[in-house]
């Protein structure tokens, strides 16, 4: 496996993927000052023959690591990174892309669309539905059924109450509960109604 981004997230994946064995044959980012992340090397894009096809772009924003993610479609085969310590329903589904944290819980009939970050024990509970490029913050919590667009943004210790909808490009504040829907683009913080 290869990762494409070397800063912090990229380390948390790197840990994902130490507690599954996995082997990391390096990562490429964009920046040439960039050469070791956690004693792995650090290459630039196209200067090393691959030895695998597989990756993860191990980037935080939303945005960067859609464009990235983009650019590599049909040049790579996207891994998924789920650490061993995470609690996965065998009845959900996670797409390729996509990291899950340590700690986190995925519940049964829950679809986590393309590489999503479901960040340090967030939750996300039964039927939820999980747009692709989303990043769900540290011990936010998705209660049943809810539905998020692609690129929104779950601020660290959120809930989202039962049946809430938030749309695609949202941004929800840290430690915000939301009982509404949030319509796309909108950004929102505190207690949502």
């Amino acid at each position: 496996m290869y990762l494409y981004g070397a800063s912090g997230h990229a380390k948390v994946v790197i840990s994902n993927l130490e507690s599954q064995g996995e082997l990391i044959h390096g990562l490429f980012d964009d920046d040439t000052s960039v050469v070791e992340c956690l004693n792995y090397r650090v290459f630039q894009w196209g200067s090393v023959s691959p030895t695998s096809l597989y990756l993860i772009v191990s980037i935080g924003d939303n945005s960067i690591r859609y464009q990235i993610s983009e650019r590599l479609q049909g040049e790579v085969v996207f891994g998924r990174a789920i650490h061993r310590y995470a609690l996965v329903s065998s009845h959900a589904e996670i797409a390729a892309g996509t990291v899950v944290m340590a700690g986190a819980v995925i519940q049964p009939d829950a679809r986590i669309g393309s590489h999503v970050i479901v960040n340090t024990s967030a939750s996300v509970d039964h039927d939820c539905r999980v747009g692709d490029y989303v990043h769900i913050g540290p011990k936010a919590v998705l209660c049943g059924e809810v539905k998020i667009g692609k690129g929104a943004l779950i601020g660290a210790g959120s809930t989202l109450v039962p049946g809430v909808r938030v749309g695609e490009g949202c941004v929800i504040g840290a430690g915000s509960t939301v009982l509404r829907d949030v319509a796309d683009g909108e950004k929102v913080w505190g207690t949502v109604k």
